[in-house]
């Protein structure tokens, strides 16, 4: 199983990225998919997750309206797009499966700050 996600960078405050997670190793469209952030000295948390065959989202308090989670089950790829970019959503963002507990890919860096 592997996880591995691309797509970040340095944007300011309002600005816009896409992050791609490419995953492998396991039949991706029997599985739910979750996007995850950490930011420095803070727990990581839970940013979205979408359906196996993306028929629902759902999505933390915190990103609701701005975040939107969406797959690919043909590239067995999972996309968040993050749009009205906060200095507060600078961190780490992971994409992995919860029935795969064990395995975290190596993260994408978003820094948001003028």
């Amino acid at each position: 199983v592997q996880f591995v996600e691309s797509g970040g960078g340095l944007v300011q405050p309002g600005g816009s990225l896409r992050l791609s997670c490419a995953a492998s190793g396991f039949t991706f469209s029997s599985y739910h998919m979750s996007w995850y952030r950490q930011a420095p000295g803070k727990e990581r948390e839970l940013v979205a997750t979408i359906t196996n065959a993306g028929g629902a989202r759902n999505y933390a308090d915190s990103v609701k309206g701005r975040f939107t989670i969406s797959r690919d089950n043909v590239k067995n790829t999972v996309y968040l797009q993050m749009n009205s970019l906060k200095p507060e959503d600078t961190a780490v963002y992971y994409c992995k499966s919860r029935a795969f507990p064990a395995y975290w890919g190596q993260g994408t860096q978003v820094t948001v700050s003028s």
